[in-house]
């Protein structure tokens, strides 16, 4: 089994250019809203047409511009499940279910595939029941079920718990795995979560403005990201242009400081980043110690986050910015474990306190 994508699309304010290669394994889709995930599977299953490119699924050309081939969405037989499920309203389960197995399979054995499909999803008794009588639990059920019948040749998910609640999304999330365990092929998961793309992906790949800067292992986009985009949105959130100022050292303008690090800076490093949990206090000044203020406090259960402004940094040219999103892109964001934290004080808005950033905990980025 195998998918591999090679196209572009232009948009008046935005254009598609992806090239991908995927095997048999879950491949997530990881970036924010409008960056072209959505699109790029829509184009492989037929509903939107590349400017130009080659799609190839199992050996098939779904898609050629210069062989003049456009395969339509039923053709394609690909399974691609939306955020809302689309069942239709005026098909029971059952039919809903069968709506994609092909005309070419004999009733008897269509009828066969769908109580099969039914039983694995636990929906046994619910075939002549209509949408508009099951839970959102029970109609993603029937969604996932409709998939696997259809047999397709690839899967692919957009999203499918962008608008549940956290407890929700956890039961919910079960039955993908038994949607993953029945499925041998290639599986493309859209999503803007990382820990969601963490569980359920292989690979995850990482799109910004419509192309994938890099593809990875969980591990290494978490642990080593490549680009400025990886870096956020893996959920570090201090990261920030950066120069290269000797072999392991780096300025970062928007806070006006230099950083040490472990690692040797690439000659092309674009961005620093540097997780707020990874910071611990320092007692005074040293290498990559910096004198800070707080800014801002806000508390969470088990943790306080803290906005610093640096007080030992750089004078930063005045660039006419003053609106308040901007301004907070210049503080440090300090996370600060409560249990830790001990007989210590939490900080409160106005101390004054020294923070150690890890030479080895820094991440830098080319793209």
């Amino acid at each position: 089994m195998s998918l591999e994508v090679s196209i572009r699309k232009s948009f008046p304010a935005f254009e598609l250019d992806v090239e991908l290669e995927v095997g048999t394994e879950t491949l997530g889709f990881l970036g924010e809203s409008g960056c072209g995930k959505s699109l790029t599977m829509r184009c492989i299953a037929g509903i939107e047409t590349p400017d130009e490119g080659r799609i190839v699924v199992n050996g098939r050309v779904f898609y050629d511009s210069e062989r003049k081939i456009n395969l339509t969405s039923q053709q394609r037989k690909t399974a691609l499940l939306f955020q809302n499920y689309m069942l239709f309203p005026n098909l029971t389960v059952a039919q809903n279910v069968a709506a994609g197995i092909g005309k070419e399979v004999s009733r008897t054995e269509a009828a066969a595939i769908v109580a099969a499909e039914l039983h694995r999803f636990g929906l046994d008794g619910f075939d002549e029941r209509y949408p508009a009588q099951l839970s959102g639990g029970q109609q993603q059920r029937v969604a996932l079920a409709r998939m696997l019948a259809a047999r397709p040749g690839i899967l692919m998910l957009d999203e499918p718990f962008s608008a549940l609640d956290a407890h929700l999304k956890g039961v919910l999330e079960q039955n993908l795995v038994s949607l993953f365990d029945a499925f041998d092929g290639t599986i493309l998961y859209v999503s803007h979560d990382i820990d969601e793309a963490l569980r359920f992906c292989d690979r995850i790949a990482v799109v910004e403005a419509g192309r994938i800067l890099e593809v990875d292992s969980g591990d290494d986009l978490v642990n080593h990201p490549q680009s400025g985009a990886a870096i956020k949105l893996s959920g570090c959130k201090n990261c920030h242009k950066a120069q290269r100022t000797g072999e392991h050292s780096v300025f970062v303008p928007i806070w006006g400081v230099e950083i040490h690090t472990h690692e040797v800076v690439p000659a092309d490093v674009r961005f620093l980043g540097i997780r707020a949990f990874y910071m611990p206090r320092a007692e005074g000044p040293g290498p990559n110690n910096f004198h800070m203020r707080v800014f801002r406090v806000s508390d969470s259960r088990f943790e306080r986050t803290v906005m610093l402004e640096f007080l030992d940094g750089a004078p930063i040219a005045d660039d006419g910015q003053t609106d308040e999103m901007y301004l907070l892109k210049k503080l440090l964001y300090w996370r600060v474990s409560k249990g830790v934290e001990g007989a210590l004080a939490l900080p409160e808005v106005g101390d004054e306190v020294w923070v150690h950033i890890p030479s080895d905990k820094v991440y830098l980025a080319t793209k």
